[in-house]
């Protein structure tokens, strides 16, 4: 699974430029993998112990070269509103579980389907997870006593308000040194690691001149241990795993798609190109690993794999590195981190929710005022308002729901008129209204499913005594149907058949033919009735109309049949010269 062409060429020089970028993006883990683990309602240890294992382990067994996995802003709600409903126990288990679905993904080659996720949905589920960090560190920043946290985001806002009362200056100060040094070392030293930076000088003032008035994470959580803790497979019972089931599949697919999203922007920066399908199964291995040693869900960080590539990593080796690093610097400095305030942590918070907010992106879909705009609104309320898994279900459900209708509006279908100018008949025998009485020739375009159908049906004629007896269906620019569509087909033939008419297909494509002799429908219309070229089609329907005995076919109604193809009645030679007027090019709706 470890692919060798991920180091080839290896040498000297590229394991230097791992070594350095791991140390880096390891000092840069730390303060957040303890930022996320707190927010998502648990002890800061375990985000370290995330950062340790899945970080690892993702960099050996998965498909991008660059990606450095850990704990993320994005899972953030979704983990504390398990482990508000569910407890530390379950959210374990739940974080194998989908570990297992990640790998069963990968190995059944999904990795490619969630690309086809709509970006309106992804930028408003992301805009609205940005939304749920930022304002669930205003506790924090402020220093806010007896706070209670809650999963909705309402009451999350209630319980600040009443408690604003209790603001801590000491606090505010606190953080608003750490959010200055973020700032400002982003501004004018984009190299150095903000967030350490930050959190060691807000740290610092707060030991010195703060002690005993900010609340630190010894005094919130108890010290952290300077070791992993041991081994510790949890108890599964079919009861949990039906319990868990839904959870478990909201991590696997917010981990997916972020790891993904991780993994392309890596390819842009670098020039690689990722494995899906092996990226889910080393997200999925990952995940399965990292609640065996307390560790919380984990997936591709963006933020983290951009330092990486921007700090000359050559291999999947820097990701192992930054993981070594968090160790070591947890076997050596545990005891110190205990002295960080927790108003230090929220601006960290804060900056990442700002920058995975996608604002411009999501004013700009917003402006267009579209369809798009629509869903992006809608997931973004639903993910501040209700929960992200249903966000995620109703922006897709109204994604499908407009593509079903755009691509409806695709499909047309309009009636070909001949050209007066090309044959030698009287004008009034080729207007709109009195067109050939015998020959019906369509143009039928994009796709016929279950979405165009109906234009289909209401367009097509039905049978009768006075309705037309050969119908040519021009077919070259179908390149999809599906069973409504050939059930709608199958009607039409059924119709004219009953009636002693006939259906003639000119064009068809591969798809399309090959429904059709599944369907057995192709053997209804008769193989003889196919044809590549529709004027070949028209002079096989002009000798069945000039043989037939049917009143008129033979005087008025046959030469005005003949303006379809400009057809010489001494020789029986035609050419197709037929045009679709301007009024019914269209029937509705825009591409």
């Amino acid at each position: 699974m470890i692919g060798r062409g991920r180091f080839k060429g290896y040498n000297i020089a590229s394991l230097r430029k791992d070594l350095i970028s791991g140390i880096i993006v390891g000092v840069i883990a730390i303060p957040l993998g303890m930022a996320f683990a707190i927010a998502s309602g648990v002890k800061p240890e375990y985000g370290i112990y995330t950062t340790i294992v899945a970080g690892i382990l993702i960099s050996l067994f998965g498909g991008s070269k660059f990606q450095i996995g850990g704990p993320t802003g994005a899972f953030i709600p979704i983990l504390f509103a398990i482990a508000m409903e569910y407890g530390y126990e379950n959210l374990l288990l739940a974080g194998m579980m989908a570990g297992v679905i990640l790998v069963l993904m990968g190995l059944l080659r999904l990795g490619v389907l969630i690309k086809f996720i709509p970006r309106p949905v992804t930028i408003g589920f992301t805009a609205g997870i940005a939304v749920i960090i930022f304002t669930g560190q205003i506790a924090s920043f402020l220093g806010l006593k007896d706070m209670k946290r809650h999963e909705s985001f309402v009451d999350n806002m209630k319980e600040i308000g009443l408690h604003l009362s209790t603001i801590n200056l000491y606090s505010i100060l606190t953080a608003v040194i750490c959010l200055a040094v973020l700032v400002l070392g982003m501004r004018y030293a984009p190299k150095v690691p903000g967030a350490l930076v930050g959190l060691l000088c807000a740290t610092i003032i707060a030991a010195l001149f703060f002690s005993g008035k900010v609340t630190t994470i010894g005094s919130a959580y108890g010290d952290i241990p300077n070791t992993l803790p041991s081994f510790h497979f949890p108890v599964i019972t079919w009861e949990r795993v039906k319990l868990l089931l839904r959870p478990a599949f909201v991590i696997a697919m917010l981990g997916a798609i972020e790891s993904l999203l991780s993994a392309v922007v890596a390819d842009g920066m670098s020039g690689s190109r990722h494995n899906s399908n092996r990226e889910l199964i080393g997200q999925g291995v990952a995940n399965i690993a990292a609640p065996l040693f307390g560790g919380i869900p984990a997936t591709g960080a963006i933020a983290r794999t951009a330092t990486n590539i921007k700090s000359g990593a050559a291999s999947p080796l820097s990701g192992v590195i930054h993981g070594v690093v968090v160790f070591l610097i947890l076997l050596l400095f545990a005891p110190y981190a205990s002295s960080i305030p927790l108003a230090a942590m929220a601006p960290i918070l804060m900056v990442v929710a700002w920058n995975m907010s996608e604002r411009k992106e999501f004013l700009h879909l917003l402006k267009l005022k579209t369809g798009d705009s629509l869903v992006l609104f809608i997931t973004f309320l639903l993910t501040v308002f209700a929960d992200l898994t249903v966000a995620v279900e109703v922006g897709l459900v109204l994604a499908v729901v407009l593509f079903v209708k755009r691509m409806g509006e695709v499909h047309l279908v309009s009636k070909v008129l001949p050209d007066p100018d090309s044959v030698k008949v009287g004008a009034h025998m080729v207007t709109d209204s009195h067109d050939c009485p015998q020959i019906g020739i369509y143009n039928v375009e994009g796709p016929l499913f279950f979405g165009a159908a109906y234009r289909f049906e209401n367009t097509m004629p039905g049978g009768g005594p006075d309705k037309q007896k050969v119908i040519l269906l021009r077919m070259g620019k179908v390149p999809f149907i599906d069973t409504t569509g050939e059930a709608n087909l199958a009607g039409l033939v059924k119709e004219l058949q009953e009636d002693g008419g006939r259906l003639m297909i000119s064009g068809i494509q591969s798809q399309p033919l090959e429904l059709l002799k599944k369907t057995g429908l192709y053997d209804k219309i008769g193989a003889t009735q196919f044809y590549e070229h529709t004027g070949e089609a028209i002079n096989d329907a002009l000798k069945v109309i000039n043989h037939s005995k049917c009143l008129g076919c033979r005087h008025a109604a046959f030469r005005e049949c003949t303006a379809f193809s400009g057809l010489d009645e001494a020789s029986g030679r035609s050419t197709f010269k037929g045009r679709v007027p301007a009024v019914g090019r269209k029937l509705s709706g825009e591409l």
